[in-house]
């Protein structure tokens, strides 16, 4: 019979480890909503500049005009 009240402390103690957990999970997740998002990662790297010839008609894009 000791046995089994051992068993059932030990779950406690696991239940309420794993409650708090997604507590702290949950307050992080709150946390992260309400601070301002970094607009720099969606926005792209570089602008593509694109060349023109002594005509003025555009010259076809390079392997170099894509680098950042």
């Amino acid at each position: 019979m000791a046995g089994s009240s051992r068993t059932s402390f030990t779950k406690r103690q696991k239940e309420r480890a794993r409650q708090e957990k997604q507590a702290e999970k949950a307050q992080k997740r709150a946390q992260r909503k309400q601070e301002p998002r970094d607009t720099a990662a969606v926005q792209p790297a570089g602008e593509i500049v694109i060349a023109h010839d002594e005509d003025g008609q555009p010259l076809p894009l390079d392997f170099h005009d894509f680098e950042s």
